[in-house]
């Protein structure tokens, strides 16, 4: 039986995924901000006096970015994992690269360190979206009494 459809490799298939396509963005989107924070924070010495707001406009961007994968995958779990992983995993590699550049950046966090935090963050998103879920279907399905036969 012939598909009309050309095969793929399952990598080819999941590098071409929502799931992936959505978490590399967010984990550009994340590493710019990150990169714009170190930046700012490093080579703008006025930003010194405004060192509390600066920070707090940084995590406020960084929350909206882990955002966009649970906001597009809240009712599929495990593709919110993994975009949120993919997304994640970017953000850890240019924390790594950064710390080459920035010499007292891993003295706080090493990059393995950040990296389990997003999995764990992602992790717990995406089971409480899908026990949320499990609990929407089973209050919405009807609940139905075992009937005996009648022999």
């Amino acid at each position: 039986m012939s598909s009309s459809r050309p095969h793929r490799p399952r990598l080819l298939a999941w590098l071409l995924s929502d799931a992936f396509r959505i978490g590399a963005l967010t984990g550009v989107y994340l590493s710019l901000v990150l990169v714009g924070w170190l930046v700012i924070a490093n080579h703008v010495p006025a930003s010194a006096d405004f060192a509390g707001p600066r920070n707090a406009t940084a995590v406020a961007l960084g929350a909206l970015v882990i955002l966009i994968p649970v906001v597009r995958f809240l009712r599929r779990p495990a593709q919110l994992f993994a975009s949120g992983v993919v997304g994640w995993a970017l953000l850890s590699f240019t924390y790594f690269i950064l710390g080459f550049f920035y010499l007292r950046l891993h003295l706080r966090m090493e990059p393995f360190n950040l990296f389990m935090l997003g999995v764990a963050l992602y992790g717990g998103v995406a089971v409480a979206a899908w026990v949320f879920g499990m609990l929407v279907s089973a209050r919405t399905q009807p609940i139905v009494t075992p009937r005996r036969r009648s022999n």
